[in-house]
């Protein structure tokens, strides 16, 4: 093994914490989502920012109409015909909260310096590159990333596997020496998979893998045991439980 790529978000960086940290604060300052479950809330926008990040990453929108658009869809969910001033306001909010929410998904740090000991760190990514080189700057990661693929820069996106090869070439090494670890099944499993390289799931939530010939890795601590799972990717079977008080945020 001498490459381990890695998805970014909710892989290593926390996105997941830090967009619901973001919303809690949208619904201190705009009342009307009061009456949502935030669970409900959270699940709705996102599907609204996935729908639109998508765009963004097509180029039929820059990220800053993107975010506005976010917010107006989501207070039409609310039942609110948000006009552009409300949505930018709301927008500027949550852009603001996530910044300040911004962290590593615990471990992270601790694994990719000890994944650096063994093979080359390589980040893949479906985003903005600048957006992705200041997540790894801000949590301290970008010291342990040999490479950066992200899709802005490498004109193609996750599942397809030409992002992949991308991240092979500028690793130096051939599919059969690198390993894919990340959070979504289809993008960076079947993706991988696809292009010929062994994949480990990141299942923060404790799902068992959907195909156990694909290890699965529940957690990123300790770091020691993350990497062996890592390693052992290519036996048929490897699966790792995390006690219950490690999937606790």
């Amino acid at each position: 093994m001498r490459a381990v790529l890695f998805d970014l978000d909710d892989t290593l960086f926390d996105h997941r914490h830090c967009a619901r940290a973001a919303l809690l604060g949208v619904r201190a300052t705009h009342t009307c989502f009061e009456r949502y479950d935030p669970a409900d809330m959270e699940a709705s926008h996102a599907r609204i920012l996935e729908e639109l990040h998508l765009d963004v990453l097509a180029g039929r929108r820059n990220l800053d109409a993107a975010r506005v658009e976010r917010f107006k869809r989501l207070y039409s969910w609310a039942g609110v015909d948000a006009d552009p001033d409300l949505a930018s306001r709301a927008a500027r909010t949550y852009r603001e909260g996530y910044l300040r929410a911004r962290t590593e998904v615990r471990g992270a740090r601790a694994l990719l310096a000890t994944v650096g000991q063994h093979a080359r760190v390589v980040v893949v990514s479906n985003n903005l590159l600048d957006e992705q080189q200041e997540k790894l700057r801000e949590c301290r990661l970008a010291e342990h990333v040999h490479a950066l693929v992200v899709s802005e820069e490498a004109g193609v996106s996750k599942p397809d596997p030409r992002i992949f090869q991308i991240a092979l070439d500028r690793a130096g090494v051939t599919a059969g020496e690198a390993v894919m670890v990340g959070d979504s099944w289809t993008n960076d499993i079947e993706g991988a998979r696809a292009a010929g390289i062994r994949a480990v799931w990141f299942s923060r939530n404790g799902e068992p893998s959907p195909d156990p010939a694909v290890a699965t890795l529940y957690g990123l601590v300790p770091a020691e045991d993350a990497l062996r799972t890592i390693l052992d990717a290519d036996r048929e079977t490897v699966t790792r439980r995390e006690p219950a008080s490690a999937l606790r945020r």
